[in-house]
């Protein structure tokens, strides 16, 4: 079984205008949630079968920017794999709030930030 695209996720320095720019190009819902910090989930518009998708602030210095999450079975075996296929670990796995499962972000080998979600 291959692993599908779950999430897409846009951080950004100005993630209200972040939320206000791809609402109006693409006619997609958001709904920030103060109680997340602003982080928005997007209802895309596109139907059930649609990738989901959040847009909020960077988290950190050099983390805004657009990072796909990649449905796994077992986080801590492809956070290992990834780390030894050179890949270096920026967001160590950690639950998300609600049942909304366990995420873990690394980087390849370019540096291109890649999710990871249970």
């Amino acid at each position: 079984m291959g692993n599908a695209v779950a999430f897409f996720e846009i951080t950004s320095d100005n993630h209200q205008r972040a939320q206000e720019f791809y609402a109006k190009l693409f006619d997609w819902k958001v709904q920030a949630d103060p109680a997340m910090g602003g982080y928005a989930v997007v209802d895309t518009g596109a139907g059930e079968s649609a990738v989901a998708g959040g847009i909020g602030p960077s988290m950190a210095p050099g983390d805004a920017g657009v990072k796909i999450y990649l449905r796994v079975d077992d986080l801590d075996a492809y956070v290992k794999k990834a780390q030894d296929l050179g890949a270096k670990v920026l967001v160590e796995p950690q639950a998300l709030p609600g049942d909304w499962g366990t995420i873990a972000v690394v980087s390849d080998p370019d540096g291109n930030p890649v999710g990871l979600w249970k």
